[in-house]
């Protein structure tokens, strides 16, 4: 995205401003580079405090503690860090918001925007000329109804890990996994040459949508939740493709995420599909042997379509500070301060600057979950994509035990409309 012409005196403006409100030596440095507000807007006086709600993970608030931290120094604004589970916090906002006791900014993936905002408990944010740091998948994400309404943190999808110890050759292609699926496979010893959750449709996605398959149409952002594509052709290749791994015993009908793991961390297993949050164990249990890739090319060329999630900073409803709030998101998710939540919660920031960094652009794993990143599409985050899963979800079972495809599908599609249409969803 292009940025406004009017980009330096706005920041020339924006430090005058952060100047005459605070206290002396306490604007924010200059490689504090998103903060602020829209050209012309003025702050208003700073708040005693602001509260944010972060992540309960150990990690993840190591991070954003001594990202805080240096926001006070710098600001003299306290920030009252509250730990509360990130798919607890939309409930219980409902309740603390309104009786007064909500925070200014709570974080969350996006898939959850368009609920958030029909509940009226966020706010839309204003990026001014800021937004262009953050990558366009991002963006994108974050939209809803024509605003953004998240100052986007954390960018995710899944790839392929593989043992070095096991695969000699990088895999590519699907072909390539299966051959080594056939290969390594031995259900009497547990050993597998792939592993992947195959009957949950976030990480069975991509070989749906790599053959064409869609779950909502969409035109620019906007979706069309009347136009279903999920037992569409593509979707009908892609559960026989999924249907073949069980018939051909290369994944159990009892795996679990923590079998999977287990195995793989175990060096019985030879490729799996999983997401960037298991690389610190599982470089703990395989050390230099563990590598990893974009997901496999498909057999018609292209590159599998992952969803891909983004986890933002959002603006309570209840605020009273908006403005600084909005600053210390901003603030946050700036590039310098990305790269220090990278470091310690080995999370992928949402930017470009941060992708190019060579600490991920070079780091042998992570690139590969930075690479499928512009492969993939962001999960629909209208309120109707949580009609989907549980239906979707269903049929990739009943596809594993070896019911037809296609009537499966059209099942599931039809199930998916009715939930859509009796909760009025859009």
């Amino acid at each position: 995205m292009k940025k406004s012409l009017i980009y330096s005196l706005t920041m020339v403006l924006v430090a005058v401003i952060l100047i005459a409100c605070g206290p002396d030596n306490t604007e924010p440095k200059e490689n504090s580079t998103n903060e602020g507000k829209a050209a012309g807007d003025e702050m208003p006086e700073k708040p005693d405090s602001l509260k944010l709600w972060v992540n309960a993970e150990e990690k993840q608030q190591e991070a954003v503690q001594q990202i805080t931290n240096k926001y006070t120094e710098e600001t003299g604004i306290k920030v009252d860090m509250v730990p509360v589970d990130m798919l607890e916090q939309v409930e219980k906002l409902d309740v603390e918001g309104p009786a007064g006791n909500g925070p200014d900014i709570i974080f969350q993936p996006h898939d959850r925007i368009g609920d958030l905002v029909l509940r009226g408990l966020v706010d839309p944010v204003n990026f001014g000329n800021k937004e262009s740091g953050y990558t366009d998948t991002a963006l994108q994400a974050v939209q809803f109804e024509d605003e953004y309404w998240g100052y986007p943190a954390v960018i995710e999808t899944y790839a392929m890990y593989y043992n070095k110890s096991l695969v000699e050759k990088t895999p590519e292609t699907i072909q390539d996994v299966m051959s080594i699926a056939e290969r390594d496979t031995d259900t009497s010893k547990d050993q597998f040459g792939f592993l992947m959750e195959a009957a949950n449709f976030y990480f069975v996605y991509p070989f749906f949508s790599g053959n064409g398959a869609y779950v909502f149409a969409n035109e620019d952002g906007n979706y069309d939740i009347s136009d279903i594509g999920l037992a569409n052709e593509g979707s009908v290749e892609g559960g026989q493709l999924v249907q073949k791994w069980f018939d051909n015993n290369y994944i159990p009908q009892d795996l679990t995420p923590d079998i999977m793991n287990g195995l793989f961390q175990e060096g019985k297993v030879s490729t799996v599909i999983n997401g960037p949050w298991m690389v610190r164990e599982y470089s703990e249990a395989l050390g230099n042997d563990l590598g990893a890739v974009p997901l496999p090319i498909l057999d018609n060329g292209e590159n599998p379509k992952s969803f891909v999630g983004v986890k933002s900073y959002m603006l309570s409803y209840y605020s009273d500070n908006k403005e600084w709030a909005e600053h210390l998101m901003a603030y946050i998710t700036n590039y310098e301060n990305s790269m220090t939540y990278y470091d310690i919660a080995g999370e992928i920031p949402a930017r470009d600057d941060a992708m190019e960094d060579p600490a991920i652009a070079e780091d042998p794993i992570f690139s590969a979950f930075a690479e499928q990143t512009k492969f993939g599409e962001p999960m629909p985050s209208v309120p109707a994509m949580q009609q989907v899963w549980d239906p979707i979800n269903d049929a990739l079972n009943f596809i594993s035990k070896g019911e037809p495809v296609k009537d499966v599908l059209d099942e599931a599609v039809e199930t998916i409309q009715g939930q859509i249409d009796a909760s009025g969803a859009n």
